[in-house]
């Protein structure tokens, strides 16, 4: 079973597992998909994050996120009166993009197909056009113009035709020649032509993706694992053991989304402070570190979170083969189209993932060359305890990832609810004051949004505590999720992402 947010990178990927392909193989070939048909969420210019999991005991995990520039230098932008980084059109908020070196790593270690067929669809796709989808169609608008973006020009209307030749160049380029044609080609040439000194040739040659040791915890009975700082992973798994040792009541009470806001508030507030690429994964899941925040969570009233202790756009995809390979797997641009700077001759846009870096002197993830900034992508994987697979599960949604996971964690595990449910049902999300990537500056200040189809007695109990709370548009996710159940696998894929799909052969 394939779950993505776009039938034609589902459907790749099962053609792929029709064919003899693994779960391995059919994950890069829906990802290389959505590299063409989904540039305004993910691409050859983004990052990656993967977990493996081969059949029993705990998975392994794959760090394809990108590193700064040699030439990265903070005291420039702050000399050019920059507090913080920038967010778009300047290329110092591009890190090395880590999604081409994913690939290959995953592919190097599990493929078991060649990877010129892996990526055929994809490069079909690119080179003889693929129908635009109308989130696709609606954002293009607001990169017409921009220097690169010349396969979007004149896209007014869901389904019109649009080729992507710069990026079939690139998939062509990989199949035959492996990850040095890419990062050493035309590819890693535009990236030094655009970075004007960020980004050197040693940069290029040094891969970006590493095999890390996973992080885990036991919650309600099963393993639940993710990726170790940088990744934000961590809040998933810290709200979820907050949460265990609350009473949570039935799904339609609002005091269970008032405890789970809280659970996660308390999990993550201090995230800008303690996010980094060195920090210790199993220091900040610490027992002694979590209970004063659980036992900070007053059920009848939203808590101040200074007043409790005093201590220091993306897509996602799920699949499992009939062997019991499975691959929880995200890859993004960061912000929508990501940084507005282009690779112009190829037609591809580099991620803004650097806007996770401090300025700030002495800051543990501040800007500087040859590093990984905090990051969002955080997917998720299920174990028993005896180590069988019981669910591959995540999503897209900036910072808005843990809180979502956290909620189908609670319906899988708490309640035994369907996948349809665990990825249907309406949820809450955490604002902050600037939007999807900034929930965390101040917690105190955070809005709770709630999709229309959310149980509605939330948002009368989530006011009558002291949040913030009512029904209003937001980044709520594309989530997917398989379960293995008795007889095979039961999946769903986001009914948010308009033409996505969960395909099983």
């Amino acid at each position: 079973m394939v779950c993505t947010i776009d039938a034609l990178a589902s459907r790749a990927g099962v053609r792929i597992l029709g064919a003899g392909g693994n779960a391995a193989d059919a994950a890069i070939a829906a990802n290389a998909v959505l590299a063409v048909t989904a540039q305004h969420m993910c691409g050859l210019g983004g990052d990656l994050l993967a977990l493996v999991h081969r059949g029993d005991g705990p998975p392994v995990c794959l760090n394809a996120s990108g590193r700064s520039g040699s030439g990265a230098d903070p005291e420039r932008l702050v000399a050019e009166g920059h507090q913080s980084m920038p967010r778009r059109g300047d290329v110092r908020v591009v890190t090395l993009p880590g999604c081409v070196d994913g690939w290959a790593a995953l592919h190097d270690r599990f493929g078991s197909m060649p990877l010129a067929e892996v990526l055929s669809s994809a490069i079909a796709l690119a080179e003889g056009g693929f129908e635009a989808s109308p989130q696709l169609m609606s954002v293009a608008a607001g990169v017409r113009g921009l220097h690169g973006a010349q396969d979007f020009e004149g896209l007014v209307r869901t389904g019109q035709v649009v080729r992507r030749p710069g990026v079939a160049r690139v998939l062509r380029a990989l199949a035959e020649g492996g990850r040095d044609a890419v990062y050493l080609g035309a590819y890693g040439d535009e990236l030094l032509a655009v970075g004007s000194g960020e980004f050197s040739d040693d940069d290029l040659r040094r891969p970006q993706a590493d095999w890390v040791e996973p992080l885990g915890s036991r919650v309600w009975g099963h393993d639940v694992w993710t990726v170790p700082p940088n990744s934000q992973g961590y809040l998933t798994l810290a709200a979820a053991l907050i949460a265990e040792g609350l009473d949570l009541p039935r799904e339609d009470d609002p005091l269970r989304a008032h405890l789970l806001v809280e659970a996660m508030r308390q999990a993550g507030h201090d995230r800008p402070g303690v996010l980094h690429e060195h920090a210790d994964g199993a220091d900040l899941l610490a027992p002694e570190r979590l209970g004063p925040r659980r036992n900070a969570i007053d059920p009848d009233r939203r808590a101040v979170l200074g007043d409790a202790w005093h201590e220091g756009d993306t897509m996602y995809e799920c699949v499992v083969d009939g062997d019991g390979m499975a691959v929880s797997l995200i890859q993004s641009n960061a912000d929508g189209f990501g940084s507005h700077v282009t690779l112009p001759d190829l037609g591809i846009f580099l991620h803004n993932r650097g806007l996770g870096f401090s300025l700030e002197p002495g800051h543990p993830a501040r800007y500087g060359p040859g590093r990984r900034p905090p990051h969002t992508l955080a997917p998720a994987l299920v174990t028993r305890p005896d180590g069988s697979l019981r669910s591959v599960l995540g999503t897209m949604g900036g910072d808005a990832q843990p809180q979502v996971v956290l909620q189908m964690l609670v319906r899988l595990l708490v309640d035994g609810a369907p996948p349809g449910h665990v990825v249907g049902g309406g949820r809450w999300v955490l604002r902050g004051g600037g939007g999807g990537f900034d929930t965390w500056v101040d917690p105190d200040d955070v809005e709770v949004l709630l999709e229309a189809h959310a149980p509605e007695p939330w948002a009368r109990g989530l006011t009558a505590r002291g949040h913030r709370a009512g029904v209003a548009p937001g980044n709520y996710g594309h989530a997917h999720c398989i379960e293995v159940v008795d007889g095979g696998l039961a999946g769903a894929a986001d009914p948010r992402a308009l033409i996505g799909e969960a395909a099983g052969a």
